[in-house]
C-alpha cells in the first residue's frame, strides 16, 4: 500500500498532472482513500504495541493495576480492528463515494410519515456516530406529524459502502401513538440508496429530456431555507424520474445539486439493469407495503429488529433507533462477499 501511496504521490506533483481535470481527481480521490487506509493500519499496530509493552511492565512490577489498563487498550484494539475489517469488505467500485439517501412513507398514513422521520434520525444518528457529514437536501413534511419524504447526502469515504445495506423498504411494528384507541399498527418506509456520481464520470443528459422548474421552498428549516422561488426539481423526460432540492442557499445551488442527484440515479439504474444508454432505463416503482420489506422493527409484542436477507437480528430496538446499524451492515457486507 504505501508502495502504491508514493507511485499516485509521484504522478500528482508531475507538471502536467492538471491537464486531464478528470484523471487527476480519480488520482487524488483514490490517494486520500489509501492513506486513510494506511493511518487506520498504523493506529492499530499502535495500539497493539502498546498494549504489549503494558503487558511487560505490569509483569516486571507485578501490579494488577495494569490489568484495567489493559483491558481498556484491548476494547480500543477489538473496536479498530471491527472496523476496519468491516471496510475490506468494500470492494465495489463506488463503495468509497459519498451516499444519496431518499426516504419515501408508504402505507400507513400519518404512522408511516411519523416512520419516515424516526428513520431520518437514525441514519443521521449513524453518520454523526461515524464521523460523517450528513446534509438534509430535500424533504417534504407529513400531513399532520413526521414526514412524507426526504433526501439526505451522507458524505465520507465508504458512505455509500456502508449504507448500500439500507436500501428496501423498512417495515415497522408498534402501537401507534396517532391511534387513540392503543391498537397495533405496522408501517411501511422506502430506503434508495446511490452513490454520489463525481465528474470523472460522464454522464450525457440532453437538454431537452429533462424539465427544470423553481418553487417556493418550504417547511423545516428555518433560517437555513431561502424563501424565494430557490428551490428546483428537475424532470427527467423519457423515464419520468423526479429529483429536487430545496436546502441549498440559492436557485443556482439547488440546481447544480438537483442536477448531481438525477445523474447519479439515472447512473445507479444504468447498472443494475446493465444497459448501454440512459435512453434503454425504464423508471420502476416497487410497492412500499407488505412482502418488499428487507428488515422488521418491531417495538409491540416484544422488541426485536431483524433483517430478512442476513437473518442478523438486535433485541434492542431503542440503541438501532439511535444509529446502531454497525452489526446490520456488518452482516449485509459479509453475505454479499460470501455470495460474490
Amino acid at each position: 500500500m504505501s508502495n502504491k501511496i508514493e507511485e499516485l504521490e509521484n504522478k500528482a506533483s508531475e507538471p502536467d498532472f492538471w491537464n486531464d481535470a478528470a484523471n487527476s481527481q480519480a488520482v487524488l480521490k483514490q490517494l486520500k482513500v489509501l492513506k486513510e487506509k494506511l493511518g487506520k493500519f498504523t493506529e492499530l499496530e499502535s495500539v497493539f504495541e502498546e498494549i504489549q509493552v503494558t503487558i511487560e511492565i505490569g509483569n516486571e512490577e507485578q501490579d494488577l493495576a495494569y490489568v484495567d489498563v489493559v483491558a481498556e487498550l484491548m476494547d480500543k484494539f477489538k473496536s479498530e480492528f471491527n472496523a476496519l475489517r468491516l471496510e475490506t469488505l468494500l470492494t465495489g467500485e463506488y463503495d468509497a463515494n459519498n451516499a444519496i439517501l431518499t426516504l419515501h412513507s408508504g402505507a400507513g398514513g400519518t404512522e408511516a410519515q411519523d416512520w419516515t422521520q424516526m428513520l431520518l434520525r437514525m441514519y443521521t444518528r449513524w453518520g454523526d456516530a461515524h464521523g460523517y457529514e450528513v446534509k438534509l437536501i430535500d424533504f417534504l413534511d407529513g400531513d399532520d406529524a413526521g414526514i412524507k419524504s426526504a433526501v439526505i447526502q451522507v458524505n465520507g469515504i465508504n458512505a455509500y459502502g456502508f449504507l448500500k445495506s439500507e436500501h428496501g423498504v423498512h417495515r415497522l411494528v408498534r402501537i401507534s401513538p396517532f391511534d387513540s384507541a392503543g391498537r397495533r399498527h405496522t408501517s411501511f418506509t422506502s430506503v434508495e440508496v446511490m452513490p454520489e456520481i463525481d465528474d470523472t464520470i460522464e454522464i450525457d443528459i440532453p437538454a431537452e429530456d429533462i424539465e427544470v422548474s423553481h418553487y417556493r421552498s418550504s417547511g423545516a428549516g428555518g433560517q437555513h431555507i431561502n424563501k424565494t422561488d430557490s428551490a428546483t426539481r428537475i424532470v427527467h423526460k423519457p423515464t419520468g424520474i423526479m429529483v429536487s432540492c430545496q436546502t441549498e442557499r440559492s436557485q443556482l445551488q439547488n440546481t447544480e445539486t438537483a442536477m448531481k442527484m438525477l445523474k447519479s440515479k439515472l447512473f445507479e439504474i444504468k447498472q443494475q439493469e446493465q444497459v448501454e444508454k440512459i435512453s434503454d432505463i425504464k423508471g420502476v416503482q416497487k410497492e412500499i407495503a407488505w412482502g418488499s420489506q428487507i428488515r422488521s422493527y418491531v417495538f409491540c409484542p416484544y422488541t426485536l429488529v431483524k433483517d430478512h436477507r442476513t437473518s442478523f437480528e438486535d433485541t434492542n430496538v431503542q440503541k438501532v433507533m439511535d444509529g446502531a446499524l454497525d452489526g446490520f451492515i456488518n452482516a449485509f457486507l459479509a453475505n454479499e462477499f460470501n455470495n460474490k
